[in-house]
């Protein structure tokens, strides 16, 4: 299914609208509609339960989006927070110089990919890619003309080089993909962050920011957090929240947005010890993401080449979007960076008192972040399918059906009776309803034939759909249809919520961990 009919799809099933849309809508700014944020709140509730009830060592906050102003100057947003700008004279369109560039890099590796599944279909099992994308002359130069680009613009970002990025640009011949034109500006950088202003005071002593990341809140929080739990290093502490980012170029519907939800854990070590613990969580990371069945061929490392201020060591997971491999969760080694800053500009002592060294440090830090909506983005990618399927008289058709992990499914259990105009069966249904809905998150349906509400609940990723017809009513069984494998079978009402919530208890799945 292609990102167009995915968008399309979310919005007919009520997972996600564009904002204000009956004012034609909001550029970048999504709203979750009814299944939308059952299906976000279920990730929040896994990613939470996975990082902090899992762990002895994490604890949570829940920080304001507000702060002093003073926080952001510490963490060198206020002076280096920037996105380079490029217009386009002709078509008066505005790009990220770097997105350009990578984009020019994804076309490379699109081009890559090509050869290489024409050369999986030629060879069938025998088929070795790695040593066909080290063999293979074209590949091999087209893969380097990646490296060499990537590694340039590592280099002008890291600089902040403006005239370099322009000329790279110019070099490569890149397009407005808009206009098909080479006419550029110069680059020039844009801060990302939104102010507003406090109403009692004016001018620059008044300004706030929306929080262009929640790590922030943890950090100055950090003294607070450790004392009132008690907590002996190493430990972590985890946050979900809202940040605000005002990206010029937000595309690709929920991935690149200006308001945001994000999943962080900052976990603080001692300093020497950061790199055993980003060893961690690069692993541990990993493991959660293929607990939901994510397949590993579409999940990769990808380690940072421009590092930022902060960090002495810096890698992405990244997940393959319709639009290519792209970021989804970062783990970053931020050293003692922030704890440091916020020290010295406040005047606070930021430090620990290690018992066990007899001394006083302060902390260096291994960072976990996860953009929660492009966690969303990449369940509904690999979940949302086309198939064929028998349909009643044995003939095929074709089905929708959202193949999202139980425990994620926004809907677990929709209760249907057989007929609508048999009062029996809908009295008996809606009997079996208000059974299961206190232990079970389930959906009552009697409009339109049986097989088109199986249809709905299929396209809305309802992992089990429970039928009363007229055996119900003579040996108070219900019929128990499975989403993925269409197999049904007869279970007594007494044991549907048992039978159910067995298959899409959480704590099984935190047991694989």
């Amino acid at each position: 299914m292609d990102f167009k009919q995915l968008i399309s799809h979310c919005k007919e099933y009520g997972f996600i609208f564009q904002s204000s849309e009956v004012y034609d809508g909001l550029a970048a700014v999504y709203d979750y509609g009814p299944y939308g944020v059952e299906l976000k709140n279920n990730i929040k509730n896994y990613w939470w339960k996975s990082m902090v009830q899992m762990h002895q060592n994490i604890v949570g906050i829940d920080a304001a989006i507000f702060m002093h102003p003073k926080t952001w100057k510490a963490s060198g947003h206020v002076d280096a927070f920037n996105d380079p700008l490029v217009d386009n004279k002709d078509s008066k369109k505005r790009y990220r110089a770097d997105q350009l560039i990578e984009g020019y890099c994804d076309k490379i590796e699109a081009k890559i990919k090509k050869d290489v599944e024409k050369a999986r279909k030629k060879f069938g099992d025998a088929f070795d890619e790695a040593q066909f994308r080290s063999t293979n002359g074209r590949i091999v130069d087209r893969q380097k003309k990646i490296d060499d680009v990537m590694t340039q613009l590592g280099n002008l970002m890291r600089d902040e080089d403006m005239a370099g990025l322009k000329q790279l640009i110019i070099d490569l011949e890149i397009a407005c993909p808009e206009s098909g034109s080479r006419d550029w500006t110069d680059v020039r950088q844009f801060n990302l962050m939104f102010s507003t202003q406090l109403g009692n005071i004016a001018g620059e002593e008044g300004k706030l920011y929306l929080r262009p990341e929640t790590a922030q809140g943890i950090f100055v929080n950090f003294l607070n957090v450790q004392k009132t739990t008690r907590q002996k290093i190493p430990f972590g502490i985890a946050q979900i929240g809202k940040a605000f980012r005002n990206e010029i170029v937000a595309r690709q519907f929920i991935f690149r947005m200006k308001e945001f939800e994000q999943m962080e854990m900052q976990f603080f070590v001692p300093p020497g010890e950061e790199m055993k613990w980003y060893q961690y969580w690069k692993e541990t990371r990993m493991k959660w993401h293929l607990s939901l069945g994510t397949p590993q061929s579409k999940l990769r490392f990808h380690d940072h080449d421009n590092l930022a201020h902060y960090a002495n060591a810096a890698l992405d997971i990244e997940y393959e979007f319709p639009f290519g491999f792209k970021e989804l969760e970062g783990i970053h080694s931020r050293t003692d960076f922030d704890l440091s800053s916020h020290q010295e500009l406040s005047g606070k002592k930021l430090q620990y008192f290690d018992p066990e060294r007899n001394e006083n440090y302060v902390p260096y830090v291994v960072e976990t972040s996860i953009g929660c909506d492009r966690m969303f983005l990449t369940q509904i990618t690999q979940a949302l399918q086309e198939e064929k399927v028998p349909d009643a008289d044995g003939k095929e058709s074709t089905r929708t059906v959202m193949k999202l992990h139980p425990v994620l499914a926004p809907v677990k259990c929709a209760v249907l009776p057989l007929l609508k105009n048999k009062e029996e069966l809908t009295k008996a249904a809606k009997d079996v309803y208000d059974k299961l809905k206190i232990s079970l998150n389930c959906q009552y349906d009697e409009k339109d034939a049986i097989g088109r509400r199986y249809r709905r609940q299929d396209a809305i990723g309802t992992p089990y759909c429970v039928t009363i017809d007229f055996d119900t009513l003579e040996d108070n069984t219900v019929t128990l249809r499975d989403r993925d494998s269409l197999q049904q079978e007869r279970v007594k009402i007494e044991d549907i919520a048992a039978v159910v919530n067995g298959k899409v208890d959480m704590a099984k799945l935190l047991g694989t961990l």
